[in-house]
């Protein structure tokens, strides 16, 4: 099946973290002779916080560390490639930042990172902007945090859960605790294993699942080839790589 073009999903990109190479520039060099015209981008963890230390303290060099990474992908793009841009939050929770050009917002932390303060009126008021500005939330979280968040923190809110599950304690996991068959539930397939893959579309269909990449940790031609190599029917690969992120995205930031 030949696709007109492709939009991924789900990649980090920086300027301000050296540990990996994740630049504007990085990502058009792994998409020649692709279909991906069009990318979701938000800002790697390490120009966020400090992913390294647990007991971690917010300084106002981190802060603008993190406002310049945010603003960094509202300056990019070009003619081949459009890049769509999601807000990465932490708990200074700035949703004073957000601009009509943030699309959707990242979401995320492991077990062994700094965790984000739940329970403070600033978090509450910062979902309480996201609903009201219908902004998709890519939530990369522990298993328990995860299932809070959605039934719990933010009900309603449109959850995409990256890797079908795979750092959020896992697809069988997610499955088991009932999350993907709700309607404002996500997945996206980076990373994940093409046999996750099929068994969600089987299961709960493909209207709720997008293609990603999760570049710069994978490759984003490798990662549409797995996609296209499950002889998927066409009006599924269509909806996974193109028209669910077009629907999701369409009313946010009103």
């Amino acid at each position: 099946m030949m696709l007109d073009y492709v939009i991924d999903s789900h990649a980090h990109c920086g300027i301000q973290d050296q540990g990996f190479s994740q630049s504007f520039e990085d990502y058009l060099s792994f998409i020649k002779d692709t279909p991906i015209q069009k990318v979701v981008m938000f800002a790697p963890v390490m120009e966020i916080y400090d992913r390294y230390d647990y007991h971690f303290k917010d300084t106002p060099d981190w802060q603008k560390r993190r406002t310049r990474a945010n603003n960094h992908l509202l300056d990019i793009g070009n003619s081949r490639l459009e890049v769509i841009p999601y807000f990465f939050i932490w708990n200074d929770f700035k949703v004073s930042q957000l601009t009509k050009s943030h699309k959707g917002i990242k979401w995320h932390r492991h077990a062994s990172e700094p965790e984000y303060q739940y329970d403070t009126p600033q978090c509450k008021n910062a979902i309480a902007q996201i609903k009201k500005r219908k902004m998709p939330v890519v939530l990369e979280e522990e298993l328990n945090h995860t299932i809070v968040f959605i039934r719990n923190l933010a009900p309603g809110v449109r959850v995409i859960i990256p890797h079908l599950g795979g750092l959020n304690g896992g697809y069988e996991a997610i499955k088991s605790a009932g999350l993907w068959q709700m309607q404002n539930v996500y997945g996206d397939t980076a990373l994940a294993a093409p046999y996750e893959i099929s068994d969600y579309i089987i299961n709960f269909g493909h209207d709720r699942l997008l293609f990603g990449s999760d570049f710069p940790f994978g490759d984003p031609k490798s990662e549409l080839e797995k996609v296209m190599a499950l002889n998927l029917e066409p009006a599924v690969v269509t909806a996974v790589t193109q028209t669910n992120i077009t629907r999701l995205l369409s009313d946010s930031n009103l």
